[in-house]
C-alpha cells in the first residue's frame, strides 16, 4: 500500500501541532503533500508561525507550510487564547521560525494540488474552523469530486458544546463554512467531542512521551502541561483531550475508533444555536447520511499510538 496522500489544514493549536507531529512521524502510511493555516484558535499570523515551528521542532524544514484564510467567510473571527495562550502554543520556550512560508495562497495550494493529482486519491484533514476547505470549494466547484475523503475535527452531539452551550469551537468560528462542507457530497469523517474528551492526555500518558527524552518528546510534553490545564479545571477530567491527533491516528489505524453513518447539519441562523452540529445518531429523520460520526475510540491504543511514533522523530 502506498502512502495516503494528505493535506493538513490546521490553527495550531496544542493539539494540533500533536497532529502535525504525528503525521510528520507516519511516513509509510500518509504522504503530507502541505499544511495550510486558518485563523482559529488565534489569529492567522500566529498559526501560519506556529505550524513552521512544529515543522522544525521535527527538523522538517521541507514541508511546505501555506497562509490561507486571515476570517471565517461570513463572520468576524472569534478566537480560543484561553485555552491555547497568547501564542496558541503556550507551554515550551518558542523562537522565530527560519523556514519561510510556502506561496501561493493556501486556498489556492488546496486547488491546485486536487487538480494535479490523481481524482480520488487526496484526503483532507481539516484540524480547525473549515473556512479553507469551504472557500477553495466556493472558488473551484470542479475539485470537490476529486476529493478522496476530508477527515475532520469538530463538531459535537452528546457532548454539545465548548465554546457556547450549543457548539463546538472549530465549527462555531465558521458555521457557514462548516455547512458548505457537510452538504458538499464529499464523502466526510467527523472527530467531534464525543470521541476526543475520551482522548485524555493524562499525567501517565503525558509522562510516557516526556520519557523519551528527545526534542521533539520535551516539547510537547510542555506543550501538555500548559494545555491540559484549561480542561481539567473545566471538566475536572484527568487530562485535557487530545482533539485534533484523533484526525490522524484515524488515518493510520482506523480500527481505534468506532462511529454511525449519520446525517449532520449546522446551524447558522439562530442566536441560540449558532454553529450546532445537528446530528441525527438515531436515524429519526429522513435526511441522506452524510458523514461517519465518530463516538468511540482506544484511548490506550490512541496514546500507544502516538508515544511510539513521536519516538521515531
Amino acid at each position: 500500500m502506498s502512502a495516503r496522500k494528505i493535506i493538513i489544514d490546521t490553527d495550531p493549536g496544542q493539539d494540533d501541532a500533536v497532529a502535525i507531529l504525528l503525521a510528520l512521524a507516519s511516513p509509510q502510511e500518509l504522504d503530507l503533500l502541505g499544511i495550510t493555516c486558518v485563523a482559529g484558535n488565534v489569529p492567522l499570523a500566529l498559526t501560519q508561525i506556529n505550524a513552521r515551528r512544529v515543522c522544525e521542532v521535527a527538523d522538517r524544514r521541507d514541508v511546505a507550510v501555506y497562509a490561507g484564510c486571515d476570517a471565517p467567510l461570513e463572520r468576524a473571527l472569534v478566537t480560543a487564547e484561553h485555552v491555547h495562550g497568547k501564542t496558541g502554543l503556550d507551554g515550551p520556550e518558542l523562537w522565530a521560525p527560519s523556514m519561510p512560508l510556502a506561496e501561493p495562497h493556501g486556498v489556492d495550494f488546496i486547488i491546485d494540488s486536487l487538480r494535479r493529482e490523481p481524482s480520488g486519491t487526496v484526503t483532507l484533514c481539516p484540524l480547525g474552523p473549515l473556512t479553507n476547505i469551504a472557500a477553495a470549494f466556493r472558488k473551484a466547484p470542479d475539485i470537490v469530486a476529486r476529493v478522496q475523503e476530508i477527515v475532520l475535527m469538530g463538531g459535537a452531539y452528546f457532548e454539545v458544546g465548548n465554546i457556547t452551550p450549543a457548539a463546538e469551537f472549530n465549527i462555531y468560528v465558521d458555521p457557514e463554512a462548516a455547512a458548505t462542507v457537510l452538504t458538499s457530497g464529499v464523502p466526510i469523517t467527523m472527530m467531534p467531542l464525543d470521541v476526543t474528551h475520551k482522548a485524555l492526555a493524562t499525567r501517565s500518558r503525558v509522562d510516557a512521551i516526556r520519557a523519551l527524552d528527545t526534542k521533539v518528546a520535551r516539547f510537547t510534553a510542555e506543550m501538555l502541561d500548559f494545555f491540559e490545564r484549561f480542561d481539567v479545571e473545566k471538566y475536572g477530567s484527568e487530562g485535557g483531550p487530545l482533539h485534533d491527533p484523533c484526525v490522524v491516528a484515524y488515518l493510520i489505524q482506523p480500527e481505534l475508533f468506532s462511529g454511525r453513518k449519520i446525517n449532520v447539519m449546522v446551524e447558522t441562523t439562530s442566536e441560540l444555536t449558532l454553529g450546532m452540529t445537528v446530528a441525527d445518531w438515531w436515524g429519526v429523520t429522513d435526511r441522506a447520511a452524510n458523514a461517519l460520526f465518530i463516538g468511540d475510540l482506544d484511548a490506550d491504543g490512541f496514546f500507544d499510538l502516538i508515544t511510539n511514533r513521536l519516538a521515531q522523530l
